[in-house]
């Protein structure tokens, strides 16, 4: 496996106020009917509270291309507009607002890309070319098949057709619903000088696709590959959003938050694990401070399997030990030494809180 931070370093393309190429940067869909503004609108509040900084809104018609002007205008986040092969519609989102254009070069006719592109200069936005493996064209599933190869190639071609009309404001992404397909495309592409959406296409419900997601953008994050990310998932949107920050966080891409480490519980357990565990997130949910807190069951292997953290408290007979970075604060009894934890960790979020 090659090593983080081996992918090309990306020129930045900037959306809206956003950089990308500088970073990872978190994006969703809305999933109503774009034309549909004031539902799309608060749906996009709704991204932006759970802390959301670039929304992708579908366009598949004039209707919600002409809602751009409000929803643009409107919208507490760049919008980046989604359309298939009809470039009119590219051509209007980008009079109308959009920060970005999203589309298929090789899904359009010559004149059209050009009329695309000549607009997309005007308003001063990027296009991002998406390829996925469900619309390669018959030439290259005729030479490759439905393989990484011919996904990677499509978007290499893609861009040539971008670059060929001197636009340089590009944004890559090369999705399939197969894990290990995304996976191994976009390896092919780390190469590229432009920054990188990634993303697993049709993951699944909330829970399975998650898991699909977690798998290949973590394989691809822990390479260095990525400058924004989407985690599809058929459901609230806003749900989007927490899982793409939860795989930032595994990954150690956001360090900027608490992390609770908990074992997995055995015959050894001598305090409500689960329960404490589940209690100091709630606590620490929405906090911007890096720490770690470890929550084990026994004293027995505890201190030292949590002598990386920065406060930790295992269960004993009756009794909790506290430990900071493995060295014990204290031994009190169980009914108080859950209190004493939590007042503990309060403290301390709230002095890295100031310190930050």
């Amino acid at each position: 496996m090659k090593e983080k931070g081996f992918a090309m370093k990306k020129r930045i393309v900037r959306v809206g106020p956003l950089a990308l190429g500088e970073g990872v940067i978190i994006q969703s869909m809305t999933n109503v009917r774009t034309e549909r503004t004031e539902e799309v609108l608060a749906q996009i509040g709704r991204l932006a509270e759970a802390g959301c900084p670039l929304v992708r809104v579908s366009v598949p018609d004039l209707p919600s291309a002409e809602a751009l002007k409000v929803i643009c205008k409107k919208s507490p986040l760049p919008v980046v507009a989604d359309i298939h092969y009809d470039w009119r519609l590219a051509v209007r989102a980008a009079e109308n607002g959009a920060a970005k254009i999203r589309i298929n070069p090789g899904n359009m006719e010559p004149e059209g890309l050009k009329k695309v592109v000549a607009a997309c200069k005007r308003a001063d936005i990027p296009i991002r070319v998406g390829v996925n493996s469900g619309s390669l064209p018959e030439r290259l599933l005729a030479e490759y098949g439905r393989t990484p190869e011919a996904l990677a190639r499509c978007a290499r071609e893609s861009v040539k057709l971008l670059e060929d009309l001197d636009f340089d404001q590009i944004v890559v992404s090369a999705k399939s619903s197969d894990v290990a397909g995304t996976v191994a495309a976009n390896r092919m592409l780390a190469d590229l000088p432009y920054p990188l959406h990634i993303g697993v296409t049709e993951a699944g419900t909330v829970r399975s696709g998650l898991i699909k997601s977690a798998a290949g953008l973590g394989a691809l994050l822990l390479d260095g590959i990525g400058d924004t990310i989407r985690v599809s998932l058929s459901g609230d949107p806003v749900e989007e959003v927490y899982a793409a920050r939860q795989i930032l966080r595994a990954v150690g891409v956001d360090k900027s938050f608490v992390e609770v480490i908990a074992c997995p519980t055995c015959a050894r357990t001598e305090c409500d694990v689960v329960g404490l565990a589940e209690r100091v997130e709630r606590l620490t949910a929405g906090l911007t401070v890096p720490l770690k807190v470890a929550v084990m069951g026994c004293a027995v292997n505890g201190i030292g399997e949590g002598k990386e953290a920065d406060l930790g408290i295992a269960g004993g007979k009756g009794k909790c030990v506290i430990f900071r970075q493995g060295e014990v604060l204290c031994t009190l009894p169980q009914a108080e030494a859950e209190a004493a934890f939590l007042k503990i960790l309060e403290e301390m979020c709230e002095e890295r809180r100031e310190r930050k």
